[in-house]
């Protein structure tokens, strides 16, 4: 069958009226956590892991996608309308947007981010359905030397491309990586790290983990932190909520560039949503400053579509990376690849032909998301902002709360309520310490991946390990690794020089 009656198909599955539903909910959910601070959809899927057990897993899915694109619509309110950004890929979006929201523009601000963030979400699902099954395809071939390549440039990428400390990047993927051997060897039968607790025999859970450090760790940061913080003022959005004609001409070009700039870094692992946003707003900063009548620096309206727009190509490709190839390239894709995994299934090749039905309806629900969460933000953006008022005490309260009924929901015992709030602790120290937090849950889950292939292509080599460098594809990752390392540290060195010429010359 094609693309598009598969994809017909999907359509059919994800409008029945449940999963329509499960649909609508996501996107509630993924708006709500978008708008408040500090929250995000990582910590949003996180919390949900441990609730949606007995759910189908295709309306599963469905919410987690709803949930994951929500909070890219959501998260620009804040920054727009307070200066504040919620989440870092919203930085780039406050800079024009905010000068819209001080010059009266306020409700215009948040419809050019809501259109854009909906053009870059459907531009990204089209290119998702058509190319998806084709790189699903093509990773069919791969072997072991493919998949650890495979996870080497996703560590590598994550820890110290992506992140501004390197260090720092490497620290969290190495504790995630230990966290990911801990329980029996797979292989030998051996216990690894267990320290002859009976509980850790099957391991730390991925869930425990994700919500002790997503959402727990947030928690006691923001309660240690409580005196200090200060909510900014809220500016009113009066006037229509949509564009003119002229302002649709002069956003419409930004939307695609933007677009254009993100699709590409939603297969980069750890590429995230924050690199694409920056680079499309400096692309947009550039052009603007050759026109006769520079806008920038007083609410120019392309400063603010292109972003958004980028920021939600890349969520897009992402969804399409975690279904074709297996690969999460962000924190958020990396907990929905655990979900798969709770549910028994492995993304990549034998998704596409042992789930169809699951793989084309959460397609499906993509473009269903994106008008779903267009209706819903477009004309009620000013009412999702109300949920700023709600006290951050009650609102990390309950977050606390859900974090502990839902692993003890799912597991019912103390021992992993002890083991939440033990790494909680951790992921608290990492937030004060400004490590990522990203690489730490990366390497858990691609920690097994990475170790299995290992030795697998050592044992089918008779221990040569060259067999690692032996094929054109990890060759090739090999290479194109080099090149971004290489290119990261040369732009870096750059910097540090030119801020150094900067202090001399002050």
């Amino acid at each position: 069958m094609d693309v598009l009656g598969l994809l017909g198909d999907g359509f059919a599955g994800a409008l029945t009226p449940a999963n329509l539903l499960w649909v609508v909910v996501g996107c509630l959910l993924g708006t709500a956590v978008g708008v408040l601070p500090g929250l995000g959809s990582s910590m949003a899927v996180a919390l949900l892991l441990p609730v949606t057990f007995s759910l189908d897993p295709t309306a599963a899915f469905i919410m987690f996608a709803g949930v994951y694109f929500g909070g890219l619509f959501g998260d620009s309110t804040m920054g727009i309308l307070m200066n504040t950004p919620g989440q870092a890929s919203a930085i780039a979006s406050t800079f024009e947007g905010h000068k819209m929201a001080l010059n009266g523009r306020a409700a215009q601000a948040l419809a050019t981010a809501a259109i854009g963030a909906f053009v870059g979400g459907m531009i990204a699902s089209v290119l998702v359905v058509f190319l998806a099954p084709a790189l699903a395809s093509f990773s069919s071939s791969f072997g072991p030397a493919e998949f650890f390549a495979l996870a080497l440039f996703a560590f590598v990428t994550t820890s110290s491309v992506v992140t501004d400390d390197a260090l720092k990047g490497l620290g969290s993927l190495c504790l995630g990586l230990g966290i990911a051997v801990i329980g029996v060897d797979g292989i030998s039968g051996a216990p690894r790290f267990t320290m002859g607790v009976p509980e850790l025999f099957d391991g730390i859970s991925l869930v425990t983990v994700t919500v002790a450090v997503l959402a727990l760790g947030e928690v006691i940061y923001v309660a240690c932190l409580a005196r200090h913080l200060k909510d900014g003022r809220m500016v009113r959005a009066t006037g229509r909520p949509w564009l003119s004609k002229r302002e649709l001409r002069e956003a419409a070009p930004a939307w695609l560039r933007g677009t254009a700039i993100g699709l590409p870094f939603g297969v980069v692992p750890a590429g995230g949503s924050e690199i694409p946003t920056f680079l499309a707003f400096g692309l947009e900063k550039r052009l603007d400053a050759r026109r006769k009548d520079p806008q920038f620096g007083t609410g120019a309206i392309r400063g603010l579509a292109a972003p958004e727009a980028a920021g939600n190509s890349t969520t897009g490709m992402a969804m399409g990376a975690l279904l074709s190839l297996g690969l999460p390239v962000s924190a958020t894709a990396a907990i929905m690849l655990a979900a798969f995994r709770q549910y028994g299934l492995q993304p990549g090749p034998l998704l596409f032909d042992r789930s169809p039905d699951l793989v084309w309806a959460l397609l499906a629900s993509f473009f269903i998301a994106m008008v779903v969460l267009l209706v819903i933000n477009l004309p009620f953006a000013m009412l999702w902002a109300k949920l700023l008022r709600i006290p951050r005490a009650y609102l990390y309260a309950g977050i606390a709360v859900f974090c502990g009924l839902g692993i003890y929901a799912t597991s019912g015992s103390v021992f992993d309520l002890l083991m939440l709030l033990g790494i909680g602790l951790v992921g608290f120290l990492m937030r004060a310490l400004d490590v990522p937090l990203a690489p730490l849950i990366i390497g858990m889950v691609l920690g097994p991946l990475a170790e299995t292939s290992l030795r697998d292509a050592a044992l089918s080599a008779d221990g040569d390990f060259s067999v690692l460098v032996a094929g054109p594809i990890p060759i090739v990752l090999y290479a194109v690794l080099a090149v971004v390392v290489a290119v990261t540290v040369t732009s870096r060195v750059r910097a540090r020089r030119a801020a150094r010429r900067e202090l001399v010359d002050a």
